[in-house]
C-alpha cells in the first residue's frame, strides 16, 4: 500500500464512480482498476459494494478512507512546512490570465488555495498584454493561463483542460439547423470577437486564416456582450463550450459545430522553470486543474479527448464525458 492507492480510495469515494476518479488523477481506466484491486489484496478485504451506484464504502473501506485522510493532510502539512524552510520567507503568485472567460473558475480555484497557503501572496496581473508567457521572464507574474504551448526556454507548460469552440448564432439565424460550419459560412458574417489579436482568436488562426476567409468584424470586451449581440442578429461568435452552456440552457443563442470535426483547443498554466518545483506552485496548477474537470461543463481532461470531444446541446445542460 503506497500513498497512490490512498489518493485512489478518496477519490473513488469522492466522485462515486471509478471513472471518474481515474479522470481526476489522470489515470486510465484499466490503471485505476488495477490500483484498487491491489489495495484490496494489501488490505484484505473489499472496500466498495461493486453493485452500488454511485459506489458505496464497506466497513472496511470507511475505516481506511479515514485513514486516507489522515494521512493526505500530514503529507500536505508537511510539504508546506518544508517549503517554509527552503525558501525561508513568503511565496508569490502573480497570475496573468490570456482568456477572457476565465475568471468564473479562477476565482474559486484561488480560494480553495488561499486557505492552503495564507502565506503565499497572491494576485492577478490585469490589463492586455501581447506577449502573456513574457511576463514571467520580465518578472511581473509568477503563472501564465494561455490557450497555446509554445516551446520557450526556461518555461514549463501544464496542461489544465481541453475543449471545443463552437460557432453563436441567433436563435432565428439562417444557419440554425446546419451540422457544422465551414470557414466559407464565416465570409458574409460580422464575427463578434474580444478585441485581442488574431493570433489568438481559434476560430481565425486554425479555420478562417488557413482558408483565406476575412469576414467583417466587431469586437466587445464582455462576453455577455458577444451573447447579447449575437442574439439581436448583430453577427455569430466562435467561444469555448464551458463559457456559453448556460446561454443554452436557456435557449438564448444556438450553438454549431465548427468544421466537421469540430474546432478544439486547450487551456494550459505556463510557469518558469525554476518556479516549476515550487511546493505551492504545483498544488495550485493540480488544484485548478480538479476544479475545473469537476465544475466546468464540456471540458475534457488532455488524456480522454482522442479526437471525440464533449458536444453541447442546444437548450440542454451538456454532459460531460
Amino acid at each position: 500500500m503506497d500513498a497512490r492507492h490512498l489518493e485512489l480510495l478518496v477519490a473513488v469515494a469522492e466522485t462515486g464512480n471509478l471513472s471518474r476518479a481515474a479522470r481526476r488523477l489522470h489515470l486510465s481506466q484499466p490503471a485505476a482498476s488495477q490500483q484498487m484491486r491491489n489495495l484490496e489484496e494489501a488490505v484484505g478485504a473489499e472496500l466498495f459494494e461493486r453493485k452500488s451506484s454511485p459506489l458505496r464504502l464497506t466497513p472496511a473501506g470507511r475505516r481506511l478512507l479515514e485513514a486516507a485522510y489522515g494521512v493526505r493532510q500530514l503529507l500536505e502539512e508537511a510539504r508546506r512546512d518544508v517549503a517554509r524552510i527552503v525558501q525561508g520567507q513568503v511565496g508569490s503568485l502573480r497570475i496573468a490570465v490570456e482568456c477572457h472567460s476565465c475568471f468564473d473558475w479562477l476565482m474559486p480555484a484561488m480560494d480553495a488555495f488561499r486557505e492552503r497557503w495564507p502565506e503565499v501572496e497572491m494576485d492577478l496581473v490585469s490589463g492586455f498584454h501581447a506577449d502573456p508567457v513574457g511576463l514571467l521572464g520580465e518578472g511581473r507574474a509568477d503563472l501564465v493561463i494561455v490557450s497555446q504551448a509554445r516551446a520557450r526556454s526556461g518555461v514549463v507548460f501544464h496542461p489544465l483542460f481541453r475543449y471545443e469552440v463552437f460557432a453563436l448564432v441567433g436563435k432565428r439565424h439562417r444557419f440554425v439547423g446546419k451540422g457544422f460550419l465551414t470557414a466559407r459560412d464565416f465570409a458574409q458574417e460580422t464575427l463578434i470577437t474580444y478585441p485581442i489579436p488574431d493570433e489568438r482568436l481559434d476560430v481565425v488562426r486554425e479555420v478562417l486564416r488557413p482558408a483565406g476567409v476575412e469576414p467583417p468584424r466587431r469586437t466587445t470586451e464582455l462576453t455577455v456582450a458577444i451573447l447579447q449581440l449575437v442574439a439581436s442578429g448583430r453577427g455569430i461568435a466562435a467561444l469555448p463550450g464551458w463559457t456559453v452552456q448556460p446561454y443554452l440552457d436557456r435557449d438564448y443563442v444556438k450553438a454549431l459545430r465548427i468544421t466537421r470535426g469540430g474546432l478544439q483547443s486547450a487551456l494550459w498554466a505556463a510557469v518558469e522553470q525554476k518556479a516549476d518545483a515550487l511546493p505551492y506552485m504545483r498544488e495550485f496548477i493540480e488544484g485548478t486543474r480538479r476544479i475545473c474537470l469537476e465544475s466546468l461543463q464540456q471540458v475534457l481532461p488532455f488524456e480522454n479527448v482522442n479526437g471525440s470531444a464533449a458536444r453541447l446541446r442546444n437548450g440542454k445542460r451538456g454532459k460531460r464525458r
